[in-house]
């Protein structure tokens, strides 16, 4: 029933940009937690031995191959259903390096939009970090930063967790700014490192806060991996996203997947339960829609039949990659999303 809400949804939307495709460009802006893509090669400065040849998951060249196909059929099919060359940004989480991206956007699925990836190493201790793969058709480049994370005492066992990314662009003629996020995990209790998150929302919140305070019209996307879910303090309290159009004001964030998650639809499961910990969200300045920029239109989670575990114990689930340390074939714990940009056409 879930799927079939979520691609009612989608099936609604193309319907009604079809309509209007004359007098519309359409953007989709997505984000994917790529589940421990790791190469082969062993990496002296982290902690990566179990992804390696002869350690305890037999990781090797052919399902490092596997895997990149599968990731790679995912990106080249989201947002197809609205626009033909898919998306055009997209955060991803859970990647080992650069090497890992320069190998997924060669894949022979993703040649034809020549992406391209912002990425910086993290202090990460299992060596993940997030990045930023983008179509120079549609977004360029204008700077970009890893911002550091400082984690309170006890928050969590390690000291370190990944950077937040920070890119400053022009999508289509309009300046954005993106925020690549995967904040501390749940290990070791929610309550117990909730701080953690709270700490690496409000990194965001401060960077966000400086270029709101030269432009209150700032057009900001925050998305990614939040390992919390949407009605969590992370979100409510400290980036101070609204679930309502109408209560979003001037430098703040609305979130559009709280009702969602309500609903009992999520990207992830866990011992029979939803969550919905990979979202994006968007500023202020993205709802008015008689606006010449571009315009918020709607939220999506890509999760179609392929995606979806079909039996065992997992059945209903994302259909992931591992299952314990045995090699699945899926494709990622989390399901992808994405938003809907729309620009009027004059």
């Amino acid at each position: 029933m879930k799927t079939f809400l979520i691609c009612l949804s989608t099936l609604l939307l193309s319907i009604s940009i079809t309509a209007q495709k004359n007098s519309y460009k359409i953007s989709i802006v997505g984000f994917y937690n790529l589940e421990n893509l790791y190469d082969t090669l062993n990496n002296t400065e982290i902690d990566d031995e179990e992804f390696l040849p002869g350690g305890p998951r037999n990781y090797n060249t052919i399902i490092y191959n596997d895997k990149l196909a599968k990731l790679s059929r995912v990106i080249q099919e989201m947002g197809k259903s609205l626009t033909p060359d898919g998306v055009a940004i997209l955060g991803v989480a859970e990647i080992e390096n650069d090497t890992v991206l320069t190998d997924l956007i060669n894949r022979p699925e993703l040649r034809q939009s020549h992406f391209k990836f912002i990425h910086y190493d993290s202090p990460d201790k299992r060596g993940v970090d997030v990045g930023l793969l983008y179509n120079p058709k549609y977004f360029t480049v204008l700077n970009s930063k890893n911002l550091f994370v400082q984690l309170p005492t006890g928050s969590k066992e390690s000291f370190f967790t990944r950077d937040i990314l920070w890119v400053k662009g022009i999508l289509n003629g309009e300046e954005l700014h993106i925020y690549v996020n995967h904040w501390p995990s749940r290990r070791g209790g929610e309550e117990r490192s909730a701080p953690a998150r709270a700490a690496a929302a409000g990194v965001v919140r401060h960077h966000a806060d400086s270029i709101f305070k030269n432009n209150a019209q700032a057009k900001i996307i925050i998305m990614g991996d939040l390992n919390d879910d949407p009605i969590n303090k992370s979100l409510t309290k400290v980036i101070r996203a609204k679930a309502s159009k109408p209560e979003v004001g001037v430098g703040e964030f609305y979130n559009p997947w709280v009702q969602l998650y309500k609903k009992g639809i999520g990207t992830l499961a866990y011992q029979d339960a939803w969550g919905l910990f990979d979202q994006i969200l968007v500023s202020q300045a993205f709802l008015d829609k008689n606006q010449k920029g571009y315009f918020f239109a709607q939220q999506s989670i890509f999760n179609p039949a392929y995606l979806i575990e079909n039996n065992g114990k997992y059945k209903g689930y994302p259909m992931r990659t591992w299952d314990g340390l045995t090699y699945r074939g899926g494709y990622s714990d989390h399901f992808p999303t994405y938003i809907t940009l729309l620009q009027k056409i004059n």
